[in-house]
Formats: structure tokens, sequence, C-alpha cells
């Protein structure tokens, strides 16, 4: 239930700053208790295990020794990974390859449609594709380790540690490693500062004074490949690295690749040094004789600065001011009072996960799904994926957050782009990409070029920051808004004969299974086409403006959901959705339909709740991705189903699994995954804020369990 002081709160119509006396509130949540109970603890050299420290647009991802000092160990597990929103780089076009030798032409309602896809041929078209999925490419900027040397001399390796203990507490962001080599003990701790882009540690060791213990800074090579653990060392003659500047106790390293290049600020206590290394692109930093304590900090940039880095004490107490604002900031749960040890390991998954995308995923652009650890897609975000990685902030009090990423659409050149696709094809307004990159570039993509569910997240984003936030939202998006409803209403086709609109052909769901030029009318993309169409009208008339007329026409003639034995399928045109195996794997977005999306009208409750048991009965779940957990879990929650709202958030499938660092684990491919993260705090929230027009407390929550939670909002 929520707390008496939110309650109070609420009764009032007065937001968390109001002053009220405190001695006439409840008790509020002890929230350093409950985000502390689940520090992460690592005992193991586990390459799965890796922990990092971020400020959410810089990140560093860190091995047991409290830097990165054994990349390559890690390169297949959750890997060491230092990247940015703003690190990026691009091989040089030496062909001239330019995107319309990826469009191809479409036949599709009665005209020709031009799309962005991965052509097969001819072989240059083909090369075209290849080259610009790859290009631009989120860089690895580097990794900060350890050399350990061992009494012989050589240098040592992981498995050469002992009394390996590691703990990183969420509530100030800081992480403790110990462990011991050949007996002498090494103790360090880690911090990401949150106002630069800097990592910082504090080594503590007899071994720095017997000078075995020294710190390097490796540049890796990028691979231009669909995935980048940042352990290329290939390729050394392709780009260089050099110091720009040493002065006291602190230098400059330059690193530059073709027409992109970045700097790292190094600074130090004692008087150490920093030399060229013994391998290509890398630096060593020398303790000077007699000190045992060694502090290092590195400040990543795109642009030349001047002056040292923050101080490892600097960017220690930024790390504990920071997040303990955050922590204090916004919505909180305590599942401690129930005894079904379900609800420990929700709460666990739900501390982490906020820990995870806080420090990976609250910059200026939309993130990629494997956040700021390592490439997937080339490094590139996919505004699909925008609803899971920051809608939760919506639900969570956290809309300054939300905000910084939603921005990024009303950047000219992001404007810009979607019209032209939009124009490009036929229709009016905006069309947002799927696969692109900070300047909003499209990619190639035979999936991407056609999927829909992307469309309607601005209007929904826009909405929440409106609804639970920033008054001025409205002023702030509404350009955008209706540009968005205006594609929407120009891209469905009518079918004269029917007198209806349809979405398709030339669709393709949110679940990936079916053919683009065969399929229309999917399930849960026409309530989201209806909803914001609606929402979109609603912000038209707070503005003063009039009902726009086509909006409407669209939404009186949008096509009823498709119906058969007494479930929804997926789509109007896979009328063997439930028969068909392959059409059982991937997303089962139909739940979306009631979940995702809130009653609209469209729905009826009795066919949602049959197509919910068939869908858990049936679906093949071992063929699914983390977010369609916490999908399945909303569903429940508005069906009325909270065990079934818990159960799905903790089946017991490989793409559910969260790790013990909290990344949610899909497979060998994709080892983190932070739409589920994002997924789950959006479910969590609705079993317990529920949803607009809901009058159940706590929908989600079993009747049998005591849960405690403040600031959180309700779901549209």
């Amino acid at each position: 239930m929520p707390t008496t002081r939110f309650l109070f709160l609420s009764l009032l119509g007065l937001g968390a700053a109001a002053l009220i006396p405190t001695a006439t509130l409840a008790q509020a949540i002890n929230r350093q208790a409950v985000v502390e109970r689940h520090k992460v603890v690592n005992t193991t050299t586990d390459s799965l295990a890796s922990l990092n420290v971020g400020n959410g647009a810089f990140a560093v991802t860190v091995d047991v020794t409290g830097l990165q000092s054994f990349p390559e160990y890690y390169a297949k597990g959750v890997p060491l990974g230092t990247q940015s929103e703003w690190g990026w780089h691009s091989f040089p076009n030496k062909e001239n390859y330019k995107v319309e030798e990826a469009q191809r032409q479409y036949e599709l309602n009665g005209r020709k449609i031009s799309y962005t896809v991965q052509v097969k041929g001819p072989e240059r078209n083909k090369q075209a594709v290849d080259f610009l999925r790859a290009n631009p490419h989120r860089l690895q900027l580097g990794s900060l380790g350890f050399v350990l040397l061992k009494k012989d001399g050589s240098r040592a390796i992981i498995k050469d540690l002992r009394d390996l203990r590691q703990e990183l507490n969420p509530w100030t962001g800081e992480i403790r490693s110990h462990f011991s080599l050949e007996g002498v003990p090494v103790d360090v701790v880690t911090v990401g500062h949150q106002q630069q882009d800097a990592v910082a540690a504090q080594v503590k060791s007899p071994l720095v004074k017997q000078g075995r213990l020294r710190v390097f800074l490796r540049f890796p090579y990028p691979t231009a490949q669909w995935d980048d653990v940042g352990v290329n060392y290939q390729s050394a003659d392709q780009h260089q690295s050099k110091i720009e500047a040493q002065q006291g106790k602190s230098a400059l390293v330059l690193h530059r690749l073709d027409q992109d290049q970045y700097f790292v600020s190094l600074g130090w206590n004692g008087g150490a040094k920093l030399s060229a290394g013994p391998q290509a692109h890398e630096f060593v930093l020398t303790p000077g004789k007699g000190q045992d304590v060694l502090e290092v900090s590195a400040r990543f940039s795109g642009q030349k600065t001047s002056g040292s880095p923050a101080s490892f004490g600097e960017a220690q107490k930024s790390s504990v001011v920071g997040w303990k604002s955050f922590w204090l900031s916004g919505g909180a749960i305590d599942f401690g009072a129930t005894a079904d040890p379900r609800a420990r390991e929700l709460e666990r998954r739900t501390i982490l996960s906020q820990y995870l995308i806080r420090s990976q995923e609250t910059g200026e652009f939309p993130p990629q799904e494997t956040g700021l650890v390592y490439n997937s897609w080339f490094g590139k975000p996919h505004l699909e994926m925008h609803y899971w990685h920051a809608m939760h902030y919506g639900l969570w009090g956290r809309t300054a957050l939300l905000e910084k990423s939603l921005d990024w659409y009303l950047r000219p050149e992001i404007v810009a782009g979607a019209r032209a696709l939009a124009q490009r094809q036929g229709y009016e307004g905006l069309r947002w990409q799927k696969m692109t990159d900070n300047q909003g570039r499209e990619a190639p993509s035979s999936v991407g070029a056609f999927l829909i569910w992307q469309q309607p997240h601005f209007i929904y984003l826009a909405e929440l920051v409106r609804r639970h936030g920033n008054a001025a939202a409205q002023k702030k998006y509404q350009e955008l808004v209706f540009a968005t409803a205006d594609f929407m209403a120009s891209f469905p086709h009518y079918e004269k004969d029917k007198d209806r609109y349809i979405l398709g052909k030339g669709v393709i769901p949110a679940q990936e299974r079916f053919k683009a030029e065969e399929t229309f009318n999917p399930t849960y993309e026409l309530v989201y086409w209806h909803w914001a169409l609606t929402t979109a009208q609603e912000w038209r008339q707070r503005a003063g403006l009039e009902r726009h007329a086509k909006w409407d026409q669209v939404l009186q003639k949008l096509s009823k959901l498709p119906v058969a034995g007494g479930v929804y399928l997926a789509t109007e045109s896979a009328t063997d959705s439930y028969t068909n195996p392959e059409f059982k794997t991937d997303h089962p977005s139909v739940l979306g339909a009631l979940g995702m999306m809130p009653a609209t009208g469209q729905q009826d409750a009795a066919t949602m709740r049959r197509t919910f048991d068939l869908v858990w009965k049936d679906w093949t779940w071992d063929k699914t991705w983390g977010w369609d957990f916490p999908m399945t879990s909303m569903s429940a929650t508005r069906l009325g189903l909270p065990e079934k709202s818990v159960d799905a958030l903790l089946m017991p499938i490989r793409t559910n699994t969260y790790l013990p660092n909290g990344h949610n684990f899909q497979d060998d491919r994709l080892r983190v995954y932070l739409p589920g993260n994002g997924g789950l705090l959006a479910a969590v929230a609705l079993m317990c804020a529920g949803y607009e027009g809901g009058k159940e407390a706590n929908p989600g929550i079993p009747k049998a369990w005591k849960v405690q939670w403040e600031g959180l909002k309700p779901m549209p």
C-alpha cells in the first residue's frame, strides 16, 4: 500500500515539495536501508559478474580488481566497456556509398513506397548496406586497469588473484574491491564522477611501494562488427595515440582514429609518471617510490580540456552526493515486510535495475539496447526500445530524467530526418526511424524499416511528462505531437469496400515474425494508434485548437481488433496466429493491447482474458525477449490477476535471467539487455500505483503481500 505520507499529499493535491510538518506524516520508507539490502558482492572471477560506475552518459565496467585489468577474460561475459554518448567513429567512406543504394521500392496498397532495407544485390548495393549499418559506430574508449607483477617480475593473470571480495553499494555508487597477489593484500575503491565523464580509483597495497602495481591505459581499435567488446588490438597502424602533455601530477593523452579524436586527462597523487607502455597504444602510470596509496582519475572527452581531472576525493564526493540525491528523488518501494521469497528477489531486481539504468541511460540521446557496456547493432539506438528504456521514469516520478532523452526529438536535424523519411514515402508529418544514430540518420534494416510501434512513442512519453512532471510540456512538445499524429493519420490505408482504415500492408508488428508485404492490422498497433491519435486530439483542444478532422476520420473508421475463436489475433492477416509454431515465438505483443495500453473502448475484457490465458499456456516462452515478461505482467495487472503479475516477472526462462549484478541476460550474444530492466521498473510501478481510472489499490500485488510504496504515479 502507499504510505500515509503519499496518500496525504495526494489527497491534498500537493507535490512532494509541499510544506507539511514532518510530524504530521507517517514514517516514510527508509530508502537507504532498502537500497543497501541489495549490495552486490562478488567472490569469484565470474565473467558475467562485472560491475559498473557511471553518470548516465558515460560508464565504465570493471572486473574483480576494481578496474579493467583483464578485459580479454571478460570479453565473452559482461565486457569491461568504457562508453559514452559522444564517442562515435566512422570509417572513411572511400567508395562514396549513399543511402539511396540501400533503398528498395515496394508495391503496397496500389502505390510504390521506398524503404531503406538490407538489399542483397547488386554487390555494390550490398556493400553500401553493410557500410551504412556499421557506420557510425559507438566507440570503446579505452581500458584503464592494473599492471600487477609477481615476485619474479612476470605479469599476473586473473587466476593468480586470491581472497577475492568485491562489493557495489548502489546507494553511493562505490565499488570496493579486495584481493591478494602472492599473499600481498590490495584494496581498491572505484567511483564514477557524476558531473564529468570520469572514473577514479584509490588503491592501497604494499604492492604500490614494492613497484609491483602500476596502472595502464590502453586503446583498442573499433571492430565495425555488430558487437564490440573493446579488445580488438589488431590494426595498430590504423590509429594514433600519444601523450600530448604531462606536467606535475597530470597528463593529457590523445587518441585519433581517421577524422575522429578524443582525449583522456589523467590525474594522480604522489610522484607517479606516465610513459608509453610495452604494447601499442598503451600507456603506463608508475607510482613514485615510497608511496603505498595510489589515487588515479581519468576523464574522457571529445574536446581537448585544460587542467587536471577531478581528484579521487572529488569524484568520490560527487558519486556519494549524486547517488543519494537520485535515490531520495521520485518513487520508492519496500517489499521487506513480505515473507514470500519472491518479494525479495523482485525488490533486488527493482533496485539494481534502477542503478544500471541511472548509471548508463540518463543522457541526452536514446540509448542502445546494451547501454554503455558494449555495442549491439553497432552501438546504435533503436527508437522502438525508447519506450522501455525511458517510460518508467514517468511512473517513478523522475520525469526530468525522461525529458533529457525526449528532447533529442526536438533537435532540428532529428525533425528534418523524420520529415524527409515521411515525405519520401508519400506521407505527412514526421515518421520516426527505428535504427538510427545521434544525428537521426536511418540505418538500413529489413525489419526496422517496416516497424511502426515506435511512431506513437513520442506522444506517449510527452504525455507522461505533461501528466506527471513538467507543466510546460504542452507548449514544449505540442508541435511534434501534432506532426507525429499527422503521419499516423496519413499512414493507414482506406479500404473503400469495407469503409475502414487498415494499418498495412507494409508493416512488421512488434512481434517480428510476419512478412511486411503481407501483414496488416496488428492488434497491439491498432490500439496504440487509436490511443495516440485520441491523445493528440486532446493536446489540440488544450492548445485552444479545434479537433483535427482527418484524425477523427481515422479514429472513427480504424479497423476493429481482429478476433478468431474468441481470442485476439496477433494480426488480422495471420489467422493462424496460434497454430503456426513460428507465430508463437518472439514478443507476444498482442498482450500489449491491454497492458502497455489502457482500455480504449476497442478491447473486450473477456476476449482479452481468453487471449492472455492462451498465450500464457501455449506460448514458446524460451524464444522470447527480456521485456516480454514485464509486458505480460502489465497485462495481468490490468486484467486483475496479481499472482500472474508476479509470476510473469519471475518466470524461470533464460531470457528472464537477472544476473547478480542486475543485468538481464538473454543469450551468449546479448549478455546484458537494458529494455528488460526498464520494462521491469514500469511493470512494478503499475503493480503498485495502478492506472488512471483503476479502482483497486495495488492491482498487481498479491493480497497476502505487505508492500509499502511512495512517490509512484499511475500509468495512463
